[in-house]
C-alpha cells in the first residue's frame, strides 16, 4: 500500500521533513531524501501499529492530487512511502513452530496462568517485547 507523502525542502542548516498527511501527527526527516523516505517508513509503520493497538481504524491514502492542491503545502514536493499491508492485518495465519521442549512447558505454564491460549500467549509477549524494543530505540534517538 502507498501512502502519499509531502516533502519539505532542506536549507543549509536544515534536514528534508516528511509529513504523512494522512497519518495525523506522523512526521520523519533526514539529511538526505533517501535518509528521510526510509524514516517516514519507519514512522508510519510506527503509528500505524499503534494506532492499531488503540483500536483506532487507519485511514486510506488520499490522492496526491489533493496534496499538490492545499495550500499547506505549497513549495513542497510529492513522493511516496510503501507500508506493508500485512501491518494492517489481525488476520489469524497458522504457523508451525520448533520449541525445546522446557520453553514449551514454560510457554504453557505462563498462558494457562494469564488465561490465554498457547498462541494468545506467544502473540502477547510479541507485541510486549516490540514495544520494549520501540521504547528502547526512542530513547537512543
Amino acid at each position: 500500500m502507498r501512502y502519499p507523502v509531502a516533502i519539505e525542502p532542506d536549507t543549509k542548516s536544515t534536514a528534508f521533513g516528511i509529513v504523512v498527511p494522512d497519518l495525523p501527527g506522523c512526521f520523519s526527516a533526514g539529511d538526505t531524501m533517501d535518509e528521510a523516505i526510509a524514516n517516514a517508513e519507519e514512522a508510519a509503520s510506527a503509528w500505524i501499529d499503534a494506532t492499531l493497538d488503540s483500536d483506532q481504524a487507519i485511514p486510506e491514502p488520499s490522492s496526491i492530487s489533493d496534496l499538490y492542491k492545499d495550500p499547506d503545502y505549497k513549495g513542497w514536493s510529492f513522493g511516496f512511502i510503501n507500508i506493508d499491508p500485512a501491518l494492517l492485518s489481525d488476520r489469524v495465519k497458522r504457523v508451525n513452530i520448533t520449541l525445546p521442549e522446557r520453553v514449551l512447558k514454560r510457554l504453557d505454564l505462563l498462558a494457562k496462568k494469564s488465561g490465554e491460549t498457547r498462541s494468545g500467549m506467544i502473540a502477547s509477549l510479541t507485541l510486549k517485547a516490540q514495544k520494549q524494543t520501540d521504547h528502547r530505540s526512542a530513547v537512543m534517538i
